[in-house]
């Protein structure tokens, strides 16, 4: 396996990598020479300044992709013309056409393609899905969906992330998240509306998101996420789920379950409030960095390739494509376009329009 990218996530994604058990590190891309003399002289590593190169000289059977959310549709593509398994960090793409010849290409291959959304192997909400997928709070009326943090606190020092055309701005970095539990959750909505993207700090981005998701059931989902929240120590993402038969509230550390009398009630559940803890539902990975859902996205990942698997077992591409698809409909949305599926889309038709900074609504 290589590891493309040591940044921040690349660096946390190269350690998990090397302490999973039937995996060899083949090599290791990134474009700071200095970085890449560090690890070779400490670890190791081959090192490569081109993907090309550690593609043609290391020829590993999977790549991990962990740089700015702009390089991945090429590196990508990259990888999966030349029949190697890969694990790209989220968003997939910044174009929803493009996540959607990504999953095509891939399938096409036979290729294990996955996306790095942690949350899903996050116990907790885990145990949301469960308690859904058996009706246990009878029928989902609304969900809120939630995550807030201190990522852009002023408006200079700016980073990839917070630039339009590399990172995608709070949308694609941090509103990509409870987007991907909702779909995960609901599946995909019919249309979206009343979205607002605001500019708090930065000049070339949004900083907060806002936007209602419909379903044809009548479901509704309310999007709140803002990366220039400091009173968050880091970022905290939160899903609340109330049916007709209670609610379900989860976040990173623990769920709590509220069950009406007379409801469908679970094994280890009863009527009224419950609350269980993430130390308590967490099955244990082979190696601990950061929390065990990095682990166990990458064992996940490298079970699928070593089985011979087809596709990923979690988080596949077409997966993470439908959840650009949304992105996109919130983009278009807050612009005043409309949100049609079978609208052209022009990811960054937004920016061009004046929207960050004034937060217009649809």
């Amino acid at each position: 396996m290589g590891v493309v990218g040591v940044g921040k996530m690349g660096l946390s994604h190269l350690a998990i990598v090397r302490a999973l058990q039937d995996v060899e590190l083949v090599g290791v891309v990134d474009a700071t020479d200095y970085l890449l003399d560090i690890l070779n002289k400490y670890t190791g590593a081959s090192t490569f300044s081109t993907l090309e190169k550690m593609l043609d000289e290391a020829q590993p059977d999977a790549i991990l992709i962990a740089t700015p959310t702009g390089s991945h549709a090429s590196l990508v593509r990259e990888a999966l013309e030349h029949g190697v398994h890969v694990f790209c960090e989220k968003p997939l793409t910044l174009s929803a056409a493009e996540s959607a010849e990504l999953t095509a290409l891939a399938a096409e291959r036979g290729l294990v393609a996955q996306v790095g959304y942690h949350n899903r192997f996050i116990a907790t909400f885990q145990e949301v899905k469960r308690l859904l997928d058996a009706d246990a709070i009878g029928r989902v009326t609304h969900v809120l969906a939630e995550a807030y943090g201190p990522v852009v606190l002023k408006p200079k020092g700016s980073t990839w992330r917070s630039r339009r055309n590399s990172g995608g701005g709070c949308l694609y970095d941090y509103a990509a998240h409870p987007l991907d539990l909702v779909h995960w959750y609901l599946g995909a909505p019919q249309n979206v509306r009343g979205s607002v993207l605001n500019s708090i700090f930065s000049a070339d981005t949004d900083d907060e998101v806002y936007s209602t998701l419909d379903y044809a059931d009548g479901v509704s989902v309310q999007l709140s996420v803002n990366w220039s929240d400091e009173s968050y120590r880091k970022m905290s993402t939160s899903i609340t789920v109330s049916g007709s038969q209670g609610r379900i509230v989860a976040d990173r550390q623990e769920i709590r379950v509220y069950l009406r009398e007379g409801a469908d009630i679970p094994d280890g559940y009863r009527a009224g409030w419950n609350i269980k803890y993430t130390t308590d539902l967490t099955a244990p990975v082979s190696f601990y960095l950061r929390g065990e859902e990095y682990s166990a996205q990458l064992e996940s990942f490298v079970g699928a390739v070593l089985a011979g698997e087809k596709e990923a077992r979690q988080n596949s591409f077409a997966s993470a494509a439908q959840t650009d698809r949304v992105i996109e409909w919130i983009l278009r949305d807050a612009a005043g376009e409309t949100t049609e599926p079978s609208a052209a889309v022009t990811p960054l038709t937004s920016q061009r329009r004046g929207l960050f900074g004034r937060g217009k609504r649809a």
